[in-house]
């Protein structure tokens, strides 16, 4: 699964502090502390019909992982919002957009780790493009990784950061397999999430998903676990044995950038009958409903 150039991106307009530019007059700083160290922080949105979806729950784990690095001058909510709406409305965008907000520790004065170097306050960035859902809605295959997810005792798995390079070596690995995405499991051998989502696995029509010991915690993976509680679909938050993945009767994927997709093989196990399963048929189709009915209305 490789993302496709889409030309309504062509003449993106792109928020850099507040300066509306084209996409290919964007600059950052060779010193911002996201060139220097991948030292930003970041969350995705989604924009359905003028109504960005649990944008409040995005930024409250946005501020909570600026304020774990020790983030100064952090700009406030009433601007991260105006900016959005500056940014939707300079690109004439009003549904069907994926929205990457960063914040940066800023600008060093000289290259170098010390977070001290940083006197200017925060880099903001807001890059919305055109993007529907990613996956394909017939399934996604995985191919488990050799590399392992960061445990919580060397990094706060609560810190969405955008150093994504434990991610990456995962996703070179599916790409060699040719699988769609890397799934990665924690050190101890049980799954974590895949190098982009969360892995849900559904077997005796109870859903599970794993604890965030190992993985994020995902604004689409609560919604998923809130629409079972409230639609009487069982559920657990448990650790899952690799083998467990193999054995399920289905399983699925969550993330704003591709909603609900079902998983129809791990390396060579078909799961299930290789077709998306009724749980996540439900539970993909009370997500769109809730996406069409909720949000906070930017347009």
């Amino acid at each position: 699964m490789l993302q496709q150039y889409d030309q309504r991106n062509r003449d993106l307009i792109v928020n850099i502090n507040g300066e509306l530019v084209h996409r290919d007059r964007a600059a950052i700083s060779p010193f911002d502390s996201s060139v220097q160290n991948g030292d930003a922080v970041w969350e995705g949105l989604r924009l359905y019909q003028g109504r960005i979806f649990r944008l409040q729950q995005h930024l409250d784990r946005l501020y909570a992982s600026a304020a774990a690095l020790s983030y100064a001058d952090v700009p406030n909510r009433d601007r991260l919002v105006c900016e959005l709406r500056r940014t939707l409305e300079a690109n004439e965008m009003s549904d069907g957009c994926h929205i990457r907000l960063t914040l940066t520790r800023g600008v060093k004065y000289t290259s170098g780790l010390d977070p001290r170097l940083n006197t200017r306050g925060c880099t903001l960035i807001i890059l919305a493009e055109f993007k529907p859902p990613v996956y394909d809605r017939r399934g996604v295959t995985l191919h488990t990784a050799m590399t392992r997810r960061i445990p919580a005792q060397c990094l706060d798995q609560k810190i969405h950061s955008a150093n994504q390079l434990n991610s990456i070596l995962a996703k070179i690995e599916a790409n060699a397999a040719g699988a769609d995405d890397a799934l990665m499991l924690d050190i101890d051998g049980f799954v974590a999430e895949t190098n982009a989502t969360h892995v849900f696995v559904v077997r005796d029509n109870e859903v599970q998903t794993s604890d965030t010991r190992a993985c994020p915690e995902g604004v689409t993976r609560s919604v998923v676990l809130q629409l079972c509680e409230s639609h009487g679909i069982a559920s657990r938050v448990c650790r899952i044995p690799h083998a467990a993945v193999y054995e399920a009767d289905e399983v699925f994927c969550t993330g704003t950038m591709g909603e609900l997709v079902a998983v129809v093989r791990v390396d060579e196990q078909l799961i299930g009958d290789g077709r998306t399963g009724p749980v996540t048929s439900r539970l993909s189709g009370l997500y769109s409903e809730l996406t069409a009915s909720e949000g906070d209305r930017l347009l």
